[in-house]
């Protein structure tokens, strides 16, 4: 039997930073993941902004970007005159386009630098409780044994398949269709992308989602899709409408695609309930993901640090109650909950424009200077300058 402060599940940017912070706050720490290389299989469209990493105290290393862009254009369905935003008012996906299995071992050499100790090819196997039902470790396979791990806290970060929370007993979110995005991207070769721009384009080309492309060196880049389950009448319907949109672009049909991830990302808003007696999750096990984007990795790192900072004082208190966890709860929806739900009311209303609207919407915005892609600044720009749609958008002003 191991015993630990803390137990970390998942060797993703979240759990790394849970992991890390936890360390830095001189806690034993324990950081597990499942897969043998971390950072493998990559599932991200592998854009970054620079505005979140001081908080979380991440310094851009070269090794782990591929490019730095200068902003992002945003097309409509007629693909005229973008949206053109600068990196800083971009979001959280614009800035850095990284190379994600790189950044994610980088994560986790963090934190073990700070002290972490991190076993791959573990993955946790059942949940350990106390006679309380008070969340206290895993059972873990490790070097081919079944290890029973005791900790005083769990952190579940593994991921939008997350499990660890279900089999504790925390309440899943059963999500629905229209919140739940099928994604497919294609890594390519041979390209016509603009190194300078990420760009995303909008409309019946990925129905309640987008097509974006990330520029990653010259003539390379990431090309994907998301589309919402919702719209789709068949699991093929995502690759189609991406290879549909390729065909249709000479500079990006030339190319030769090296590489291919697929993957589900929820867009919902944030859950009420992220904790437990024991255990916190973070990052996309506790559904953190932008309803507009579908981004995470800013969120993942900066919820893992709060799941630090409250595994510290509940540690330090020796208090693991429900009024204890609830900091965390509080902490994260003080941080995220308005601007998730915003842009989720945003997402679905959006998803019910036509391609027609769609165009007038991003050629009223693409004249307006915008100092920020919130919601609310684009929503004042439209009822600025093209009062007749603000009746189509009127539930989001």
């Amino acid at each position: 039997m191991l015993n630990y402060d803390v137990l970390v599940v998942g060797a993703g940017p979240a759990g790394s930073s849970a992991a890390r912070f936890a360390a830095r706050n001189g806690l034993k720490t324990l950081l597990i993941e499942k897969r043998p290389d971390i950072g493998s299989p990559v599932r991200c469209g592998e854009g970054v902004s620079k505005a979140w990493m001081p908080e979380v105290d991440l310094k851009p290393q070269d090794h782990w970007i591929s490019d730095e862009v200068k902003g992002a254009r945003i097309y409509g369905p007629s693909e005229t005159k973008p949206i053109m935003l600068t990196a800083e008012t971009a979001g959280n996906e614009v800035g850095y386009v990284i190379e994600r299995d790189k950044f994610d071992k980088y994560m986790a050499a963090l934190a073990a630098s700070e002290g972490a100790d991190v076993w791959v090819k573990s993955p946790a196997l059942s949940v350990i409780k106390d006679e309380d039902g008070k969340v206290s470790g895993a059972v873990i396979r490790h070097n081919g044994e079944m290890v029973p791990v005791h900790a005083k806290m769990v952190i579940a970060a593994d991921g939008f398949e997350s499990e660890f929370g279900r089999w504790a007993g925390l309440k899943s979110l059963i999500l629905a269709k229209n919140d739940i995005i099928s994604a497919i991207e294609y890594r390519m070769v041979g390209v016509d992308s603009d190194m300078d721009y990420t760009d995303f384009y909008l409309g019946s080309v990925a129905p309640a989602g987008y097509i974006w492309v990330f520029p990653k060196g010259p003539h390379e880049a990431n090309v994907g899709i998301g589309v919402t389950i919702s719209k789709m009448k068949d699991r093929w319907d995502v690759r189609n409408y991406l290879d549909n949109w390729i065909k249709a672009h000479p500079g990006y049909n030339k190319g030769k695609i090296i590489q291919v991830i697929t993957g589900g990302v929820s867009v919902n808003r944030v859950k009420d309930k992220m904790s437990m007696p024991g255990l916190l999750t973070v990052g996309d096990a506790a559904r953190l993901i932008d309803p507009i984007t579908g981004g995470g990795i800013a969120n993942g790192l900066i919820s893992g640090k709060y799941a630090a900072e409250v595994a510290k004082k509940a540690i330090d208190a020796n208090d693991f109650s429900e009024t204890m966890m609830k900091n965390y709860d509080i902490m994260v929806k003080n941080k995220f909950e308005r601007k998730h739900l915003r842009n989720w009311y945003a997402k679905e209303k959006l998803a019910t424009l036509s391609d027609d609207t769609m165009d007038k919407l991003v050629d009223v915005i693409s004249d307006v200077k915008i100092k920020d892609i919130s919601v609310e600044e684009i929503l004042k720009a439209v009822q600025l300058k093209y009062p007749e749609l603000v009746e189509q958008l009127e539930d989001l002003i």
